[in-house]
Formats: C-alpha cells, structure tokens, sequence
C-alpha cells in the first residue's frame, strides 16, 4: 500500500473517530442533572395541588406539606359539590365555553388573516405585518383596563361578548396563521383552482383551509389554553358569580370570609380539578402539537 493511500485512510479515520465521538461523561451528568432539575420544578406545583387536595383543613397547616397524611379527598370534593348549589361545576362550564369559542374564533380570524397576509400582495403589507408581530409582544395583562372602558362605554359589560371579542383578536395567532400559509399552501395550486375558475373564498374553504389543519389546531391549543387560564380580562369584565370562569371563581373564594370559613381546601381541590380539562385537551391532540409547532420551527 502507497504512502499516499495510508494517509488518506489515516485521514479518514481520524474524521470518522471525531464525526462519531461520544460526549463526556462530565457533560452527560450535568445535563442529566438539570434536566431533573427542571422536571422536578415543573412537577412541583401539581404535586403540591394533589397531596393538599387529599387533607382537611387541619392536616393542611399541621402536616408536611408535600407528603400525605389522612384521606379526606371525598369530603373536600363533596363540599366543593354542595358549595353554592354547585357552583363550581358551571364556572368549569363557563371556562369550556368561553375558551372553545373563543379559540375557534380566535383560529377562524387567524388563518383568514394570515392566509391574506401570506398570498395576496398589496400596499402597506409589510407594515402590516411588523404591526402584528408588535401587537404580539404587548402584555394581555396591559390592555385590560382599556378593554373594559371600551365595552363599558358600549354597553357590553358583564357579558359573554366582553370576554370572547377581545380573545377573537389574537396577533400572535395571525402571526402563526401567516407562517403556516406560506409553508402549507403552494401558490401553484392556488394558480390551479383559479383557472377552474373557484372563486377567492372557495379557494380558501376548500383549499386553503384543508392544508392549514394541523396549523389550524397549533393556534386553536394555543388559544384554549390561554383563554382558560386568563384572568384579568375576566376579572375587569364580569361581576357576577355565575358568569365566571374557573379561575376568576376560586379566587372569588379567597375573598369570601362567610362566618369566618377558611376557603383554601376548596380552593386547592378545586385548582386540581380545574387542571383535569386541561390534561385531557393536551393529550387528545398532542400529535397535533408536536406536528405544528415542527411545521412552524421550519419556516
């Protein structure tokens, strides 16, 4: 064997050993490490909700509070039942409802609008979009107050229209709906259904929409998840008790004080309970998340 091939294997081979070389056992421990870490600060809360769920209101301040004591997780949930004829289970209602409208809404007007942005050139559609991309940034938490002087001024307080306009409106939605049009929909097939002579909104129904499916159900998690746990448009929007969703519900409970009751089992058991929704939704579309969230990080 030449000297020339020799150094070319040698070569090869120092590349091959660098190429597949393992991480250091060094690296290895500390990523396990803080992944833990990190599994464990994320569990926590969860943790805390279903041991404290199971005490009464003794073993709550009397007990370590992330270890069981006694059981009494069918009493506190039989009093969550019987507080206020039940009214739990319809603020539980009211957040379904308010959060499944309102993400459908939310999904509907952001892939229109994203659509629009992403395949119809017109004047000012840059800015436009730098516009969205900054509504997005602003803090939900900020626009409460104006929001509520807006429909106070209308006449649409304390109503289910004060909660679900504001959530139809999402910029970061629009902006998600613009990046799945432009990955999703080729412009050559929309050449195509024009020249069968489909109309713009049959396009969009028929073609459009079919292919944005999976983008369509990122946004809609997305919007669901955050109309659920929202509380300050709720809290500036609604005062009465039945109109209430979950969370702006069992914070009403902490700051009840009816003949000198101590609220916070209920309120722990009923955060647990409130969190079950959530879990189900998650898992029943997870394939659906991972899909659309890849679909996005491309673009």
């Amino acid at each position: 064997m030449s000297s020339a091939s020799r150094a070319v294997r040698t070569t090869e081979a120092a590349g091959a050993a660098g190429g597949g070389a393992r991480p250091s056992r060094r690296a290895v421990v500390l990523t396990t490490s803080l992944l833990i870490v990190f599994l464990l600060y994320s569990l926590a809360p969860t943790w805390f909700l279903i041991v404290s769920a199971t005490k009464n209101q003794t073993d709550l301040y009397s007990t370590f509070g992330l270890w069981f004591s006694s059981n009494h997780l069918g009493d506190n949930l039989q009093g969550i039942w019987d507080y206020h004829d039940g009214v739990f289970l319809r603020w539980i209602g009211n957040s379904i409802l308010y959060s499944t409208l309102g993400a459908l809404g939310s999904t509907f007007i952001s892939l229109a609008a994203g659509y629009g942005m992403a395949k119809f050139p017109f004047r000012g559609r840059g800015a436009l979009f730098a516009t969205v991309v900054g509504a997005s940034l602003l803090p939900s938490t900020l626009l409460a107050f104006p929001l509520y002087l807006v429909f106070a001024e209308i006449g649409l307080t304390n109503t289910i229209w004060a909660v679900l306009i504001p959530y139809f409106i999402n910029p970061f939605g629009v902006y998600l709906g613009k990046v799945y049009a432009d990955s999703s929909v080729p412009t050559e097939l929309m050449e195509a259904a024009r020249l069968d002579g489909a109309s713009e909104v049959r396009i969009f129904f028929s073609v459009a929409l079919r292919l944005m499916t999976t983008g369509g159900i990122t946004i809609f998690m997305l919007d669901f998840i955050g109309i659920w746990n929202n509380f300050f448009l709720p809290l500036f929007m609604l005062n009465g008790e039945r109109t209430f969703p979950v969370t702006l519900g069992l914070y009403s409970w902490l700051q009840q004080a009816q003949n000198a009751r101590d609220m916070n089992t209920l309120v722990l058991t009923g955060s647990l309970l409130s969190i079950i929704p959530l879990a189900v939704f998650m898992f029943a579309l997870q394939k659906y998340w991972r899909s659309g969230i890849l679909m996005g990080s491309l673009k």
